[in-house]
C-alpha cells in the first residue's frame, strides 16, 4: 500500500484532506506537533498513523522521511493566519520557510523519489490592479504581509529545488477555502461563530466586523483537497497552479449571507479598529483555467451550503 505523509494534518485543511484520502486505499501518515491540539481529526485519528515531529526541527524530519519513506508528500503545515504574521513576521517567516527547506533538504538526503505537493497561497499575489483581474499564474508577485512573503519563499523553494535537484514538486496557490473547522480567527468562521453566540443567547445581536469592503475568491476545502490530490497526480512538476471558484466576494456580501442563514435577523455590525491590516489586498479573484486543462477540476461545492455547513458547525460547538 502507498504511504501518504502529511505536514500540518491537525489543521483545518490537513483534517479534510486526511478524511479525503481515506477512500483511496493508501496509508496516511501525519507529522504532529508536540503538545498540538488534535480536535480537528479525533473522529478519524484511529485511521490514521501520527508522528510527533517539528518541521522547524531538521533533524525530527528527517527521521520521519526515513521512517515513513513516502509516496507522496503534502506540505501543508504553516503558521496561515495573515494577521498574526504582523504581530509574529520571525515566527512565521521561520515555520514556513525554514520548515520548507527542512522538509525538502530531508526528501533529498533520504534518497527516496516522493512525489511533493506544496501549498501555495493567492498572497503570494498581493497588490494586484484592476487590469490584472482575474489573476493568472503569470501575474506579478506583490505580497503585501509576512505572511504572503513567506508564501512566496516556499512555493520558489519548491521551484528551485525542483530545478536543482530533480525533486516532484508539484505548487498550488489556493485562493481563499473555507467550511467546516475552519479556525475561528478566520473571517467567515468567526462571523459563523458570532453568529452562532447570538442565536443561543451568549452574545447580545452584535457582530464585530474589519474591512469589509475587500473581496475575496472563495471556495469549499472539500473540493481544494481534491485539487490537491489531483495536483500531486496529474500536473507537471515544477509547476505553479492557482486553484479557485473564478469568482470575488466582498467580506460584506459573505456576512450578508450568513446573517439571512441565522436565526436572528436583527444584528447589529460593529466596526473594531483592532481587525484592520496594517494593508489589506483589496481584490483576490483568481482564475483557474491551467489547473481546469490539467486535471479537469472545478469547484462543485455552492458557496451557500459551505457557509451553512460551517454555521451548523459553530451551532454544535459554542
Amino acid at each position: 500500500m502507498e504511504r501518504v505523509l502529511i505536514t500540518g494534518i491537525t489543521g483545518f485543511v490537513g483534517s479534510h484532506l486526511s478524511e479525503f484520502l481515506l477512500d483511496k486505499n493508501v496509508e496516511i501518515y501525519g507529522i504532529e506537533r508536540w503538545r498540538s491540539k488534535t480536535e480537528n481529526i479525533d473522529h478519524i485519528k484511529d485511521k490514521l498513523k501520527l508522528i510527533k515531529a517539528d518541521v522547524r526541527d531538521a533533524h525530527s524530519i528527517e527521521n520521519v522521511i526515513k521512517k515513513v519513506e513516502p509516496n507522496y508528500i503534502f506540505h501543508l503545515a504553516a503558521q496561515s493566519f495573515v494577521p498574526m504574521s504582523w504581530n509574529a513576521p520571525i515566527e512565521t517567516l521561520e515555520t514556513n520557510i525554514i520548515g520548507t527547506v527542512n522538509l525538502l533538504e530531508g526528501v533529498r538526503k533520504s534518497e527516496i523519489d516522493p512525489k511533493i505537493h506544496i501549498a501555495g497561497s493567492s498572497e503570494e499575489y498581493g497588490m494586484v490592479y484592476p487590469n490584472e483581474l482575474p489573476i493568472k499564474e503569470t501575474n506579478p508577485l506583490r505580497p503585501l504581509s509576512p505572511y504572503g512573503v513567506s508564501k512566496v519563499a516556499q512555493d520558489r523553494l519548491g521551484y528551485q529545488y525542483h530545478k536543482s535537484y530533480g525533486l516532484k514538486i508539484v505548487i498550488t496557490r489556493a485562493f481563499n477555502h473555507t467550511g467546516p473547522r475552519r479556525g475561528e480567527a478566520f473571517v467567515t468562521s468567526n462571523f459563523s461563530k458570532q453568529i452562532a453566540e447570538i442565536e443561543k443567547g451568549i452574545k447580545k445581536p452584535e457582530i464585530s466586523v474589519g474591512n469589509l469592503e475587500a473581496k475575496r475568491d472563495f471556495t469549499d476545502v472539500r473540493d481544494i483537497v481534491k485539487g490537491y490530490w489531483l495536483a500531486i497526480n496529474k500536473c507537471e512538476y515544477g509547476e505553479v497552479y492557482n486553484l479557485c471558484s473564478g469568482k470575488a466576494r466582498s467580506i460584506k456580501d459573505v456576512l450578508d449571507l450568513l446573517i439571512s442563514l441565522s436565526k436572528v435577523k436583527k444584528i447589529k455590525i460593529v466596526q473594531d479598529p483592532s481587525r484592520m491590516r496594517p494593508s489589506d489586498v483589496p481584490i483576490l479573484q483568481g482564475d483557474f483555467t491551467k489547473f481546469h486543462e490539467r486535471t479537469g477540476w472545478k469547484p462543485e461545492i455552492p458557496f451557500e451550503k459551505t457557509m451553512k455547513d460551517l454555521l451548523d458547525y459553530w451551532r454544535n460547538k459554542v
